[in-house]
């Protein structure tokens, strides 16, 4: 059958974009840098401040789905009731990495757990993870969380002038926490942290973070099959005595690795631009002293407003599907904006204000429906450790820089600041000479 003129030039364009997105996987490239990836295919990764870029405003105000220029049909959701469309709907939306390899943008190693697959194989994984992350089952870590965070406060205590609160605080409390959830020998939790830090930005080759999964899916694999000889007592031992003979290694590898992606950096984010917004505003640090309702509704609205995970994994249509008005064909790209969707004013008045006394439980910081995020309990449970834990033990803590001074991440999924300085003042008591 003959094709139409601009159906064949379409083909040949896309064809093209997906050869070239191949070979540039390979060699790799500095997105930030690259005059031809225009700059709205780019806004989603990047903020202004603790706020979304105002392009990502501009094409919002257009429509809660936008078509990006790029060589492959790729659709950007911003809406927030739209976002939840797609996010829901497992049908007519498929996570399956093997598609995104098929695009040229792969690693040795496709990323592991629930993120990047479908049902039945999602639902299948998902049942075996969802006992272990009931608040039940995790609040034994409560005891656990606490001792790691007063351990860290104690050790930025004894440090002479300002302490960088990314690298002394935010980085070590959930990667510990994550050590203790899956039972990595103590032996090997500070290679653990190491492996785990240069997962998401990709402000240099944007391959860099794929190799990095490669590399932690080999180690998780490693402590699987020693875990199977001797099961510790961790979630990773505890799921090879209850499912041993139903998970091979690589299933459980693939399981701990998406743990951490889902769990380290994020809840790392969420500590220092948590305490970046405290430190700003004198009415959200009184209320991370108060009563355990107050510092609930904090952390929800923290979340919101800085949605760390600024885009959900890249959705593939199964089929023609209508998303807000605007027709996705089979095969297209979908990707939603969680920051902007957070910050959609129908849904939310004043958005980018912090307002704790907003209704929690709307916005989409762990995504929505089947693929929400399994661990964001143990992450809100970290955050109301840790924070008044902060604020309490450091009640005169201060920027150590002018705020025009701060550096955040540049281009990243999963949005950070590089570093945060801070001068801690005079020390309260620490709990260790409590307990004394």
């Amino acid at each position: 059958m003959l094709r139409s003129g601009t159906d064949v030039r379409s083909r040949l364009t896309e064809w093209m974009g997906r050869r070239l997105l191949a070979r540039l996987s390979r060699t790799g490239f500095d997105l930030e840098s690259s005059w031809f990836v225009p700059s709205r295919v780019l806004a989603p990764l990047r903020r202004n401040g603790l706020d979304p870029v105002p392009e990502l405003a501009r094409m919002h105000a257009h429509g809660p789905v936008t078509k990006l220029p790029l060589p492959v049909p790729v659709w950007l959701v911003t809406g927030h009731e739209a976002s939840k469309q797609v996010l829901v709907d497992v049908e007519a939306f498929s996570n399956d990495f093997g598609h995104l390899k098929e695009l040229g943008l792969f690693a040795d190693e496709a990323p592991g757990g629930l993120g990047f697959s479908d049902p039945p194989e999602h639902t299948r994984l998902r049942k075996v993870l969802t006992p272990e992350f009931t608040m039940r089952r995790l609040s034994r870590l409560v005891p656990r969380i606490e001792a790691i965070v007063n351990d860290q406060l104690d050790l930025m205590s004894m440090k002479d002038g300002p302490v960088d609160l990314v690298e002394d605080f935010a980085l070590p409390v959930p990667a510990l926490t994550i050590c203790e959830l899956l039972g990595v020998p103590l032996s090997e939790r500070e290679e653990f942290q190491r492996r785990s830090v240069a997962r998401f930005d990709l402000a240099g080759a944007a391959t860099a973070s794929l190799s990095a999964v490669s590399e932690s899916i080999v180690y998780f694999r490693e402590l699987v099959r020693a875990q199977r000889s001797n099961p510790s007592d961790g979630l990773l031992g505890e799921l090879i005595r209850k499912h041993g003979d139903d998970l091979d290694d690589d299933e459980l590898a693939g399981l701990a690795d998406g743990l951490l992606t889902g769990g380290f950096e994020t809840t790392a984010s969420m500590i220092s631009l948590g305490t970046l917004a405290l430190l700003r505003d004198q009415a959200l640090m009184a209320q991370v002293h108060g009563d355990d309702k107050a510092v609930n509704s904090l952390v929800d609205e923290l979340l919101r407003h800085h949605t760390v995970v600024q885009v959900a994994f890249p959705r593939v249509a199964r089929r023609d599907v209508d998303v807000a008005g605007t027709r996705v064909r089979a095969g297209d790209i979908v990707v939603c904006s969680l920051s902007q969707a957070n910050r959609d004013t129908e849904v939310y008045s004043d958005p980018n204000r912090i307002c704790p006394e907003r209704a929690a439980g709307q916005h989409l910081a762990f995504g929505y429906g089947a693929h929400r995020c399994i661990g964001a309990e143990l992450a809100k449970m970290e955050l109301r450790i840790a924070y008044p834990a902060l604020a309490r033990r450091f009640p005169q803590m201060r920027l150590a820089i002018e705020p025009g001074a701060l550096s955040f991440r540049k281009l990243s999924i999963v949005y950070g600041l590089q570093s945060l300085p801070i001068d801690l003042g005079s020390p309260t008591t620490s709990a260790h000479e409590l307990l004394s």
